[in-house]
C-alpha cells in the first residue's frame, strides 16, 4: 500500500491539477466585480443525509489556493450529516474563496456520496470478519480522493494502484499460460526486481482455487463471480492458508450472504463508480 508521504503527495498533485483546469488565467467573474482586497466568509452548508467526508481535502485546497484563508471546523470527516448543517466556515480573500468553491464542492459531494455508501456496507458486515474492499474503478485523476472517502467510510483499500500489488486477473493468467506458470513468473521476477509485493491471483472456479493452493506465496486468492455455494466450499479448501476475497457483482442486497460464507474481504467497484454525489453549497455569510 502507498505511505502517507505518497497519498499527501497525490492530493497536491490532484489539487494542482484541478485549479489549473478550473482558474486557467483568471477567474475573471471575479476579478471582474470584486475588489482584490475585499474580504468575506461564506459557510459549507449540507443540503442532503449522509457521512460527511472531504473536510480535510477541503482545507488543503484553501491552503493551496490562498494559505492566508482561515478555515473554522465545525464538522469532522466521518460524521453523520443531516440537512442544515453546516461544516465549517472559511474567511478571508473574497476572490480566494470563489477560486476554490468548485474544486471544494466538486470533491466534498463525491466524497461524501463514497463514504455514504462504503458506510452501508460496513453497517451490513458487522459481526463478521469481513471487511469491504475498494477497487481500481475510480474517476482517472482522482482515485486518492476517492479511495480516501471508503476509508472514512468504515472501507479497507485494496491496492491504490498496479505498482503496489500484483494481481493477476484471468487476462494475465490466460496471457501467461495457466495459473501455475504465472504465479511462478511473477515470484522469479518480484525476487529479481527485489521487491516486497502481496500477490493477488483470482480463480473462476473450484478446480482453479485448487491449483493456485498448490503454488506458495500467495497472500490472497480472489473469488471471480462464485455462487454462495462455491463461496462457501473454497472458503473450506482454502481453510486458512491465504486470505479469500469475494468480487463480481457485490451489492448491498447480496454482501452479508458473501459474509456468511466466510470470506475474509468482498470488493466492490460500486463503492466508488456507482455513486450520486450529495448536495452541499458555500454559501456566503
Amino acid at each position: 500500500m502507498i505511505s502517507e508521504k505518497q497519498l499527501a503527495e497525490e492530493i497536491q498533485i490532484i489539487i494542482q491539477n484541478a485549479i489549473r483546469e478550473d482558474v486557467g488565467d483568471g477567474d475573471h467573474s471575479s476579478l471582474a466585480c470584486i475588489p482584490k482586497d475585499a474580504k468575506g466568509k461564506a459557510k459549507l452548508l449540507v443540503k442532503d443525509q449522509g457521512v460527511l467526508a472531504g473536510i480535510e481535502f477541503a482545507k488543503e485546497v484553501f491552503k493551496f489556493v490562498d494559505p492566508a484563508l482561515e478555515v473554522e471546523v465545525l464538522m469532522k470527516d466521518g460524521d453523520t450529516m443531516n440537512p442544515g448543517d453546516v461544516a465549517f466556515y472559511v474567511s478571508g480573500s473574497s476572490q480566494s474563496i470563489l477560486k476554490a468553491e468548485r474544486l471544494v464542492l466538486n470533491a466534498m459531494q463525491r466524497m461524501s456520496a463514497i463514504a455514504t455508501k462504503t458506510s452501508k456496507f460496513s453497517n451490513l458486515l458487522k459481526g463478521f470478519n469481513t471487511q469491504i474492499l475498494d477497487t481500481r474503478k475510480t474517476t482517472p485523476g482522482f482515485r486518492a480522493p476517492e479511495k480516501m472517502a471508503v476509508k472514512i467510510g468504515g472501507g479497507t483499500n485494496h491496492r491504490f494502484a498496479l505498482y503496489d500489488m500484483v494481481m493477476l486477473k484471468d487476462n494475465h493468467i490466460d496471457f501467461a499460460g495457466g495459473i501455475s506458470k504465472a504465479i511462478q513468473k511473477t515470484i522469479s521476477y518480484l525476487a529479481e526486481q527485489n521487491l516486497d509485493l502481496r500477490i493477488v491471483v483470482e480463480a473462476r472456479s473450484l478446480s482453479e482455487v485448487e491449483e493456485i493452493l498448490e503454488n506458495d506465496g500467495v497472500y490472497r486468492i480472489l473469488l471471480d463471480n462464485f455462487s454462495y455455494q462455491d463461496t462457501k466450499a473454497a472458503v473450506n479448501l482454502i481453510n486458512g492458508r491465504c486470505y479469500s476475497e469475494s468480487s463480481g457483482g457485490i451489492t448491498l442486497e447480496n454482501a452479508k450472504g458473501y459474509a456468511e460464507c466466510g470470506v475474509d474481504f468482498i470488493s466492490s467497484g460500486s463503492l466508488i463508480h456507482s455513486v450520486h454525489n450529495l448536495d452541499l453549497s458555500l454559501k456566503a455569510v
